[in-house]
């Protein structure tokens, strides 16, 4: 093999986490050219991989040492630090390549990207600002800015930031997505303007690849086995992988062959589970479009099933191949992708009640038995603790939502529950930065003294969980209802208040707590989300009923059915499968 072929033979093996064969390969290829950057590169970081720093660092500094005063250098040498998972490093190296080279944007552009990654709320902005203003036109740090600003509850600003990259680059499809995205978090969320969206995404992106279908010959047999390919770039500890575990560990292999599409370039300690519940894994990241949707129609897949929407790391625009016959959209959030190849969405019918239309969904809608959602908590074995106020003697609310979903109106609800509830406490998720300023100042504003909010930062999942400790009730978001977290916070004991929203994110609150039977916490309206938050933050026995019973209530409910979820899923792909024979097989 040539020096190309064996360094990609060795990132192959290395993907794939097979580091031993994958340090043969590159070693072969330092054989054949010792001194080739590219092959010390992999091989530094391998070694690094490996548990072995002292021989990696070594290897690395070979190469890739920055040259004093060259500010390529340091941020080339940043960006493999970055890389290698030594992202404080990284952002000194990229300091000092802008302290060189002031306008060095593609510099400001990356150290924006470290400083994101390490929670560096208000630097990250700065520096993504700063590549902004240098080139107006620079599309991608426009579209990280607004991934910074929705993550501290500036949407707005968000989306006008996508909307304006756009109209420079409208063909970006990623970027459209994520306005998509953005406007399910954006206060009075409208499902009309939401749907108007998804079909311009639909017309620019996707109908223009409908040329590339083709007929399909899948055997038409509607009992037989069925092919099920999933395509996710989550298959992680992030929530829509945590919702479509229970699934994939209890399917029925008699019914189905799973296929699963890993759109992930970066595996974690969750990721071996879903390798180990697929028939079929398939590494598709480096893949483009045609390529994925070619792969797919090689593995004969019958129904394939979207688990992004519109999320990062969605591959949609794959999709509208049709390289399936029946193509199903779950999991990623319950909404729409806005697709015409996209035939069908799974939901539940407290999201989307029997009698409601598929008017803001391209797809048809197909509803579960019960739940949307299956919970599965990840290696969780916290405790639940008696509820904290029976020692403190006050009563602590709490939101560890995204605080991308925290807006004016909700914290305008929040302040006036607290008014009523002398001496409670509300703690709220809320990375490091000046909005949390703003935030306690807007408190203080109205009358609410800044020690009896305590916000506390994003941490890992053991430390998050542990959170919940501290929290005696619940109140949910809008218009963007909590997903997982509320699961999480049912199952350490601590109900959560919701208020239904306008669009389908803004009932996963009715979904869970119907499943759980409680639906005295649900409130339709401003002020009976108030009045059941206050009513029950006075009613400590009850609070430690439902503390000491949630989990069991948990299990017993649909919530915690994996197998029935599977089988629910399962139902509904016979009947996708079963309809699409009795049409003949219907050909794009």
């Amino acid at each position: 093999m040539n020096l190309r072929e064996l360094l990609e033979n060795g990132m192959s093996q290395h993907k794939a986490g097979k580091l031993a064969e994958a340090e043969k390969f590159y070693r072969e290829a330092l054989q054949q050219k010792p001194d080739d950057v590219e092959a010390l590169q992999l091989l530094g970081i391998l070694k690094i991989q490996m548990n072995e720093t002292a021989a990696g660092a070594e290897i690395l500094g070979r190469v890739m040492e920055p040259k004093p005063g060259s500010a390529e250098h340091q941020m080339n040498f940043a960006m493999t630090l970055k890389r290698i998972g030594r992202v404080g490093a990284a952002i000194e190296m990229y300091r000092r390549a802008v302290e060189i080279k002031p306008d060095y944007v593609e510099a400001w552009y990356n150290l924006g990207n470290a400083l994101k990654d390490a929670g560096k709320v208000d630097e990250a902005t700065a520096a993504y600002e700063r590549a902004v203003a240098m080139r107006p036109d620079f599309t991608q740090a426009m579209a990280n800015l607004a991934s910074v600003l929705k993550s501290v509850g500036r949407v707005d600003e968000g989306i006008d930031l996508h909307r304006r990259s756009l109209c420079i680059q409208p063909d970006d499809a990623i970027t459209h997505s994520a306005l998509i995205f953005a406007m399910h978090y954006q206060t009075g969320a409208d499902a009309v303007a939401i749907y108007r969206e998804l079909r311009r995404w639909n017309d620019r992106h996707a109908r223009p690849l409908a040329q590339f279908a083709r007929p399909h010959d899948n055997d038409r047999d509607p009992e037989r086995r069925l092919r099920i390919g999933y395509v996710s770039g989550d298959f992680r500890d992030h929530v829509a992988g945590q919702n479509i575990l229970p699934l994939l560990g209890n399917h029925d292999d008699a019914q189905v062959e799973v296929f699963c599409y890993s759109n992930l370039n970066r595996e974690d300690a969750i990721t071996p589970r879903f390798r180990k519940y697929a028939h079929h894994w398939r590494e598709v990241w480096q893949l483009n479009d045609a390529q994925l949707a070619d792969q797919i129609r090689d593995d004969g897949i019958d129904i394939l099933v979207d688990l992004s929407v519109h999320t990062t790391g969605n591959r949609l625009k794959a999709f509208a191949h049709k390289p399936a016959p029946v193509q199903a959209t779950f999991a990623g959030y319950p909404g729409s992708t806005g697709m015409d190849a996209m035939d069908y969405r799974l939901t539940d019918p407290y999201l989307d009640p029997p009698e409601s239309s598929d008017e803001f969904y391209s797809e048809t809608s197909l509803r579960l038995p019960s739940s949307f959602w299956c919970y599965d908590p990840l290696f969780s074995d916290v405790a639940v603790n008696p509820p904290p106020a029976q020692r403190r003697g006050f009563i602590t609310f709490g939101c560890l939502c995204n605080y991308s979903k925290v807006n004016a109106e909700v914290v305008g609800l929040w302040m006036e529950i607290l008014k009523r509830v002398d001496r409670s406490r509300l703690m709220i998720l809320c990375p490091e930065g000046s909005h949390r300023t703003a935030l306690l100042k807007s408190f203080e504003k109205d009358g609410i003294a800044p020690d009896r909010i305590e916000l506390v930062g994003p941490r890992a999942r053991q430390e998050y969980i542990q959170l919940y400790h501290q929290i005696d009730l619940g109140l949910d978001t809008l218009p963007y209802n909590g997903h997982s977290t509320s699961l999480d916070s049912y199952w350490m004991g601590v109900p959560v208040v919701t208020l239904v929203g306008k669009t389908v994110v803004g009932r996963a609150g009715v979904s869970q707590l119907t499943n759980l039977g409680l639906t005295e916490l649900i409130a339709d309206t401003s002020q009976k989300y108030i009045e059941i938050a206050v009513r029950l933050a006075r009613d400590l026995s009850r609070l430690t009923k439902l503390r000491r019973t949630l989990r069991d209530r948990m299990r017993a409910s649909p919530l915690m059915d994996a197998i029935g979820f599977a089988r629910g899923i399962e139902g509904a792909y016979r009947q996708m499968w079963r309809a699409w024979c009795a049409t003949g097989g219907k050909q794009p």
